[in-house]
Parts: structure tokens; sequence; C-alpha cells
């Protein structure tokens, strides 16, 4: 049985197929663990999330930025829509397609494997526990009946400070962003939400994987959501987001070893097929 662990994909449909080709994968022994943002701005967001929905627990996937921002738009909490949701929306397994996505977790951890799967990256101050519970806390807002409420106060960059004294919606709003939107902090320890470039455009701040870490010093941490990253690892911090949909790559990395078996399939396209304001 081989584990990959596999970067954003975002409606690149035809790129996960060749990946999953290329990786060999095979359905009835293998797992794939998706870091998140199945959907978005690529051509074939209905595709992938059927695919990816019909390997069952063969496939394990948090949930990133743009998958929760599907679930706002389908609870009419947002307006800001795009070709390749509005194809979600409208499909006739729509119903059953979001229920699945709404039950997907924030993050994924291996004891056997020693790793952890999150969408954008778990913050210095939390240890293995915190951050497991952390992530219950939103899945629970998210699965109840105030699933639409928690989703339409979920937008915004504050509190741009992690506290565990923090409570309400506050408190949900930020474990949501930091699992799902975190890259960068700046001098005083605030995050910034909204700084996308790479390191060395933003010689201020630093990126979260490099502060000190309460996380188990033999855990890796396998990320997506940062496509201005170089792909690699950054010590036991393993950047998986190759920006298949901005004309860069889909990535794989295989993760029930200790070799670095990393797989790389170029994206369809040299241009991003919708052009639209990045949304976290």
């Amino acid at each position: 049985m081989a584990i990959y662990a596999i970067g954003d994909v975002q409606g690149c449909y035809e790129e996960l197929c060749r990946l999953l080709d290329k990786i060999q994968f095979d359905p009835a022994d293998d797992k794939l663990w998706f870091c998140g943002d199945l959907v978005s701005r690529g051509p074939d967001s209905l595709k992938t999330l059927q695919l990816v929905k019909s390997f069952g627990k063969r496939a394990i996937t948090v949930l990133g930025n743009h998958d929760l921002h599907l679930l706002a738009l389908a609870h009419g909490v947002h307006k800001r829509n795009l070709d390749s949701l509005s194809q979600i929306l409208d499909s006739p397994d729509c119903d059953k397609l979001l229920r699945w996505l709404r039950k997907r977790p924030m993050l994924h951890y291996s004891k056997k494997h020693r790793a952890l799967l999150v969408h954008a990256g778990i913050h210095p101050a939390w240890s293995l526990r915190q951050a497991r519970s952390l992530a219950a806390e939103v899945e629970q807002a998210l699965r109840g009946d105030g699933a639409a409420k928690f989703l339409g106060k979920m937008y915004g960059d504050g509190p741009n400070r992690w506290s565990d004294d923090l409570g309400g919606m506050k408190r949900l709003r930020c474990i949501t962003n930091i699992m799902t939107r975190m890259r960068f902090f700046d001098r005083r320890g605030r995050l910034d939400f909204n700084a996308s470039g790479t390191p060395r455009q933003h010689r201020g701040m630093v990126p979260w994987f490099q502060l000190k870490s309460a996380l188990p010093a033999d855990l890796r941490v396998c990320f997506g959501h940062w496509s201005t990253l170089q792909v690699g690892h950054y010590d036991r911090f393993y950047a998986l987001d190759g920006g298949c949909v901005w004309g860069g790559h889909l990535v794989a990395l295989r993760v029930d070893n200790d070799a670095e078996d990393w797989f790389f399939v170029d994206s369809h396209t040299r241009k991003p097929i919708i052009t639209a304001k990045k949304f976290g």
C-alpha cells in the first residue's frame, strides 16, 4: 500500500488524472491525501469533486479556503462566485457532493506515519493535541445546525493574533484562517493573511513554518495553499502547492516511507483558466 499527499487541485481534473496515472494509483490498495482546495479556478471543479468523492475511504481531503467558500455560496451567505463553482451548484449532484464536503476534516493526523495534513498550516504555538482539538471545534460548527451562521461570519482577517482566551465567532474565525489562509507573521507576531508572494518579496515577515513549533519534532507536516512558495521540504514541513491552476504543476509526495518520492505533472495550460482576485 502507498499513501500520496497531493497539492491544491483547484479543479484541474485532467492534470489530476495524469498524476494518478503517473503514481500508478491503485484504488483497491493505495490511499490519497488531498491538502484542500479541490475546487475553484480550474475548468473542472465538478468532475474533480465527483472523482475524489468516488474513492470513498481511499481518499482523505482536508478543507481549504476555496472549499469553504463553495460551502458559503451554497448556503447563500456569500455572492462572489466563479463559473467553475457554478457548475457544482447547478449540478444534480450538488446536494450530495456538498454534504460530503461539509463533513471533511480541517486536518488529518496519522500516528502510524507520523504525518499531519492541513491546508495552510498549524500555528507555531499549537501542540498536536491542541491543533486537533481546535480543528474539531470548526468541524462541529460546519456540521451543526448553525453552519450557515458560521459560514456567513468566517470572512475577515481578524483577530490577527491567536489567544487561548478567544471565544465565539472570533475564535472560530481565527482557527479557520490559520488552518486555511496562513502564510506569514509580521515582526510583531501578527498574522498577515493577505501577503501571498515569496518570502523574498516580504523580507519584513516570517513564514509560519520558520518559527519554533510546539508540534512533536518527529512529525512531518504536509500543506498547500502557497502557490508562490517553491515546492519541497522546509525542515519537516512539506510544501505541496505547485500552482497547477496558474500554469505550474500538480504535485504528489509519497508519505508512507522515509524516502522523499516526489511526482509532478505539468499544467495543461500556461495561463490560469479563470482570472479573478485570489480568495485568501
